[in-house]
């Protein structure tokens, strides 16, 4: 504040001061009597004294005043100056620590990157001295490979897959004619088997294997997980067995097998023979199938579907059955087809069920065809079949008349047709079943 503000204040004080005097003064030179007047002058006096002292009094209140409110306004700015100070010292300190942190992480990054690549470099070596050794002109030498590709699989589940495609193509190669590499084969299946079954460390889970032409012998996946399988095309020799196997997925099985053998099966896989050749048995005793069974156009020796339930529609158009095929106590839940299909040895199908449609049209029953005790929940047509042989339906239970329209039987064999059946003599030799 300019100091000349101050002593126009204390001016304005005297000055207001010395006009209440003056009036008051004024007012006591009026009065008569000398002793009046003399009192009311000291008594003017005093108040115009008393007007100054206050007037300088409030000047000096309003100065205190004003000093207080600048030094709270000071006080203040200091506090606003400290707080912004103090935002800017934690975001100088927060920008620190977010550049250590950063620059530590891109450390790790690094030293992870540089890990990795280490890792790697040593996987690829490991893989490729592996595939070196697969390689070798001598058998032994094969098996050691191997083994280092499947310890490879086996320390390393990201390697896994591509280890069983290494397996699996070096089984599609050409097999020479050689006992020792026969046993080389038989390790790299025995390698595939061991890591499919799911009974502690050394299970695969979720592995397909690509078999497409390979030359398998003995081939053992007994009690396997399978998600996904394909044969098609593979030569099998000796027994291959799925015995208990848990398969998912579509195997894909037409191939050509000696033996096969898929009894107590389980799963929701869809099993596609179509085409498949099978020169001695195959068995499917006690299979529970959750998904479809196709075999259409293949052959079998011998055939077994005992006590068998299938879940799903299942097919054996244009199957050709050169030995004894049995299907007793097998349950169809869905549609069975056995259209075209030929039984050159004995049929059986005693005390099978079937709970849905079943179609045996143009079917041909070289031997004995037995149904006896079957029982057909759903529609049944047996339409232009042929039995060359005895075709016994005892004890059958049908929920709907059979269609048998053109169907033919031999008049030379005995025979027991279920009810409604119209059955007439043609040419001597043959029997003609007609609906009524």
């Amino acid at each position: 504040m300019p100091w000349w503000l101050a002593l126009l204040g204390l001016l304005l004080a005297v000055g207001l001061g010395w006009l209440v005097l003056d009036w008051l003064l004024a007012e006591a030179d009026r009065a008569v009597q000398p002793d009046t007047r003399a009192t009311l002058r000291v008594d003017a006096i005093r108040t115009g004294l008393s007007v100054v002292a206050g007037t300088g009094g409030g000047l000096a209140l309003l100065f205190a005043a004003r000093r207080q409110w600048i030094t709270e306004r000071g006080q203040r700015h200091q506090e606003a100056v400290a707080a912004r100070d103090q935002a800017h010292r934690d975001r100088v300190q927060e920008h620190a620590e977010t550049v250590a942190e950063t620059a530590a992480r891109h450390q790790e990054r690094q030293a992870t990157a540089a890990e990795h690549d280490a890792v790697e470099r040593r996987l690829t070596e490991l893989y490729v001295r592996a595939i070196e050794l697969v390689g070798s002109d001598n058998p032994a030498v094969r098996l050691g490979g191997l083994h280092a590709l499947e310890r490879l699989g086996q320390d390393n589940p990201g390697q896994r897959a591509t280890t069983v495609a290494v397996l699996c193509a070096y089984l599609r190669m050409p097999a020479p004619d050689d006992p020792r590499e026969t046993e080389v084969r038989r390790t790299a299946q025995r390698t595939l088997t061991r890591h499919l079954r799911a009974d502690g460390d050394t299970w695969w889970p979720g592995i397909a294997l690509d078999l497409t032409g390979a030359r398998l012998d003995d081939f053992d996946a007994a009690g396997c997980t399978l998600a996904d399988l394909d044969l098609t095309g593979a030569v099998c020799t000796g027994t291959t067995s799925f015995a208990g196997a848990v398969v998912h997925g579509r195997l894909r099985l037409a191939a050509e097998f000696a033996d096969v053998v898929f009894d107590d099966l389980t799963g929701d896989a869809e099993l596609v023979l179509d085409g498949a050749r099978v020169t001695g048995r195959a068995s499917f005793d006690r299979a529970d199938l959750g998904g479809p069974l196709s075999c259409r156009d293949a052959s079998f020796g011998s055939f077994s579907l005992f006590a068998a339930v299938l879940r799903q529609p299942s097919s054996f158009d244009r199957a050709t059955f050169a030995g004894a095929a049995t299907f007793r106590k097998t349950v169809f839940l869905s549609g069975l087809s056995m259209e075209h299909t030929h039984f050159a040895g004995y049929a059986g199908f005693r005390r099978a069920r079937f709970a849905d449609l079943a179609l045996f049209r143009w079917t041909e029953f070289g031997a004995e065809a037995w149904f006896e005790g079957a029982r057909f929940e759903g529609g049944t047509n047996f339409g232009r079949a042929v039995f060359h042989a005895g075709a016994h339906f005892d004890g059958a239970e049908l929920a709907r008349r059979p269609l048998v329209d053109q169907a033919r039987a031999s008049a030379s064999a005995t025979h027991v047709w279920p009810a409604d059946v119209t059955v007439t003599r043609r040419d001597g030799d043959w029997l003609v079943l007609t609906d009524p």
